[in-house]
């Protein structure tokens, strides 16, 4: 039996949540700890997207092209928004409004955020054998510091575009935040943990900031696992390329992966990027070269591959 814990953030989190909850065993089980650095509110409603990103993917539903909102999603509301003059700069859609209707429904009963997500879990249909877990039901937001000023971490990027050169990050409410229920459970358990190819500075250090998460994973007698999220020098999505020039890092994998100071037992690379494996044999990691193509089949094959007890190479 695997027991499975699997910490996502991102389209890229999202992407390789359902080939792995595909490829469970009868028996196995699989934990995702999800960041919550991007929560907001907007227009009155609580929005989480890493969590509802993950979650379409989980239950079949995902756009899976833009990566992120429903498949046959409409926006009229967004439209008729805009045309009063309102804030559109976040794109909601028509059908994903029901699930930022009923979690902020259920936050104004006073139920907490992981109580939420196994309600809208059960109510999507994901498989019993996947676990969907904020990683604290307490807010942790991700604040960007920009040569703007300091920015929230949707306004740095979607309302403005990620134009702002970034200077560091704060990661506000992780000091007095506590982990979600089950979460060190499910790591102390852990035969196998797995980063999934998540930009460091805004998916996976907004976790291990909570206080005891960095602890539990550090302790956790599982093996350790991460994802480049970069292959040949270039972010399958989104501005990590920037932020790690911006920060005075290269951009590699191995600047990648080593930036959130998550211990990994593997690395896995695509070939594009095996001319890194010194650095990595360097720091104690033994890399794993395989296609990082996280879309159909070929995800699958990735997620076989992480979960393979022989692991190849």
């Amino acid at each position: 039996m695997r027991r499975v814990v699997l910490f996502a953030g991102g389209v890229g989190g999202a992407r390789l949540a359902a080939p792995l909850a595909r490829a469970l065993g009868p028996e196995d089980e699989l934990t995702i700890v999800v960041n919550v650095g991007d929560d907001f509110e907007h227009l009155g409603l609580a929005i989480s997207p890493d969590l509802d990103t993950v979650l379409y993917h989980l239950c079949g539903l995902a756009d899976t092209e833009r990566g992120w909102g429903l498949r046959d999603e409409s926006f009229g509301t967004l439209e008729e928004l805009r045309a009063l003059g309102g804030p559109a700069w976040f794109a909601l859609g028509n059908r994903d409004l029901a699930t930022h209707l009923y979690r902020t429904q259920r936050r104004s009963e006073g139920a907490p955020l992981s109580t939420i997500t196994a309600e809208l879990v059960r109510a999507r249909g994901v498989d019993a054998r996947v676990r969907l877990l904020p990683v604290s039901d307490a807010p942790v937001r991700t604040m960007v510091d920009t040569d703007a000023g300091e920015l929230a971490f949707q306004s740095y990027l979607v309302e403005r575009g990620a134009r702002d050169r970034v200077r560091g990050f704060r990661y506000a409410g992780a000091d007095e935040a506590s982990p979600a229920p089950g979460v060190v459970e499910s790591i102390a358990a852990a035969t196998q943990l797995i980063v999934a190819p998540s930009n460091p500075y805004v998916s996976i250090l907004p976790m291990l900031a909570v206080p005891g998460i960095a602890r539990a994973v550090a302790a956790a007698p599982g093996l350790r696992s991460g994802l480049s999220p970069l292959i040949g020098a270039r972010a399958v999505k989104g501005p990590l390329v920037a932020m790690l020039e911006a920060l005075g890092h290269p951009a590699t994998s191995f600047a990648a992966l080593t930036a959130a100071g998550f211990p990994l037992d593997f690395a896995y690379l695509d070939p594009a990027d095996a001319h890194e494996t010194p650095h990595f044999a360097a720091a104690g990691m033994r890399v794993v070269l395989f296609p990082l193509v996280l879309r159909d089949a070929a995800a699958d094959a990735v997620a076989r591959a992480l979960l393979e007890p022989a692991l190849p190479g």
